[in-house]
């Protein structure tokens, strides 16, 4: 609906963040005789209606009139429940204009948000990202306020208006176009593997799980290096794609999160807490917010003391981490929110820590450690494809330091491995209908050896139909790293060293 004025209404452009979009919100002003006072209507949460307060404040701070009449403000589409501080400048503009106290020139081609002070000075809010984009969709100007973290998008006319004061002159003349800025540079050096000693296997596992987006597990007592390992599992990513970037700056925005790294290119790493509750992982709260998994959006969720975590959590995480997407349902609608994320995860072989330690004995009854090893598998663990055992690197190593593979060593192997995997699907598009009706490890482009290979191993360690097709997984990533049309007889055995323990092969 477009800004419209007739006698003493008046409507102007608003929007609403619902999940992470933004949606469009007309701003209804009506005035009439009666006792006066501002009446919001449409579904308003609390934070709207103390909006009130603070209009009269700024209004009055700027030098403006209050109406002396009953003012309807109303909120449209009125079935849709709205909240967030972003609706004072629109209601202030709208009341501004339907009083005549302001030019109305301009208003139709703006989308307004902002928080307002006492003062009448215009804040920021979170969620700007979104709002840029459905100011894109709609072929609207978007006017808030000036943003010390302002992200710049393509195709949004983006303009800011530091205080209502300045309305005087117009929408036009009061607000200001941003200058245009540079994404900012990193001040330090990012982390790099060749700070990493003694953990080359490690190493190999996390740039065959990188290659093939595999999940991963580290088991290794503590001062292992597995939280060192994970944190420098972004420097060997691929770039984020634009398209992935748009919509993890998106998520970061709404949940008021910092998004300089996105902006110099880095994926997203989230490492949350074993504390955390279902819903700081998948999100929910009211207003519902997104949580740690689509913040990993595009990224890695690095789940250290996985042991540690409840049970039911962990069980959230089974859904996105098939389709990519979390879905939490609320009496006013369903949000969606994504969540493609890579998930390395870190753990104790016992609750001591110290169980097949070279050095320590553990202090774990049998008992204590079949309970705890027990929350490592279930359904969670189908979708980890590789779990290593992280030993302690020999002191001699740190002392005299060696030189292993760097993060561009790896990233280099990880590029090779995606590339050859899409010429290959690329390749293989029309023989895939064809050879699925022979099952899914057909579809792998085993050699004869290889599949001698595979067969000895399912035998010799009892694997499920599952099973073999995790080692046919791992398989063919080496081999893609490799280059190798088929998987051979070397590549399988490797992939074995990789498959990880068998105690949940059987559930």
């Amino acid at each position: 609906m477009s800004a419209s004025g007739n006698g003493g209404v008046f409507a102007v452009h608003a929007a609403c963040i619902r999940g992470v979009e933004a949606c469009p919100v007309t701003v209804e002003v009506s005035m009439s005789g009666g006792i006066p006072g501002i009446a919001v209507v449409g579904m308003a949460d609390t934070g709207i209606l103390e909006a009130r307060s603070r209009i009269r404040c700024a209004l009055r701070s700027a030098g403006y009139s209050i109406p002396r009449r009953s003012i309807t403000v109303n909120l449209a589409p009125g079935d849709m429940r709205k909240s967030g501080s972003g609706f004072d400048l629109p209601i202030a503009i709208a009341i501004l204009a339907a009083s005549n106290q302001i030019p109305r020139a301009g208003l139709d081609d703006a989308l307004l948000v902002g928080e307002l002070a006492l003062d009448g000075s215009v804040c920021p809010v979170r969620g700007e990202v979104a709002y840029q984009l459905l100011a894109r969709d709609a072929h609207l100007t978007l006017v808030t306020a000036r943003n010390p973290d302002h992200v710049p998008l393509e195709g949004v006319a983006n303009r800011c208006l530091d205080h209502i004061g300045t309305l005087r002159a117009g929408i036009e003349e009061a607000s200001h176009a941003y200058r245009s800025v540079s994404p900012p540079d990193h001040t330090g050096p990012l982390p790099d593997f060749l700070d990493v000693i003694g953990q080359e296997i490690a190493k190999r596992a996390l740039v065959i799980a990188a290659a093939g987006e595999l999940g991963l597990l580290m088991v290794g007592s503590p001062g292992s290096g597995k939280t060192m390992l994970a944190k420098r599992m972004t420097t060997i990513l691929p770039p984020i794609g634009e398209h992935e970037r748009q919509e993890a700056l998106c998520i970061h925005s709404v949940a008021g999160e910092d998004v300089s790294g996105l902006l110099a290119g880095e994926r997203p790493f989230r490492a949350p807490h074993h504390s955390i509750s279902a819903a700081g992982l998948v999100g929910g709260g009211r207003p519902v917010r997104p949580g740690e998994i689509s913040l990993a959006h595009g990224g890695i969720l690095f789940l250290d003391e996985l042991a540690e975590f409840p049970n039911n959590v962990l069980q959230t995480l089974r859904q996105p981490l098939e389709t990519g997407s979390v879905r939490i349902v609320r009496v006013d609608g369903a949000y969606t929110f994504p969540s493609r994320f890579q998930l390395l995860a870190a753990s104790n072989p016992c609750p001591c820590g110290y169980l097949g330690d070279r050095e320590i004995a553990c202090s774990c009854t049998p008992g204590q450690v079949l309970r705890y090893r027990s929350k490592l598998s279930g359904p969670l663990a189908d979708r980890i494809d590789i779990t290593i055992d992280v030993a302690r690197p020999d002191p001699e190593l740190i002392v005299r330091g060696t030189e292993g593979m760097s993060s561009q060593d790896m990233r280099a192997l990880v590029e090779r491995g995606r590339a050859y995997r899409t010429r290959r699907y690329i390749e293989e598009e029309h023989t895939v209908s064809d050879a699925s009706v022979e099952g899914a490890v057909a579809l792998f482009a085993l050699d004869d050896r290889a599949s001698a290979a595979l067969i000895r191993l399912a035998r010799a360690q009892h694997l499920t139909g599952r099973g073999i097709v995790r080692v046919c997984r791992i398989a063919r990533t080496i081999a893609d790293i490799d280059e190798a049309p088929q998987v051979s007889e070397a590549h399988v055995l490797e992939a074995a060293m990789f498959r990880g323990g068998g105690e949940d092969e059987s559930m």
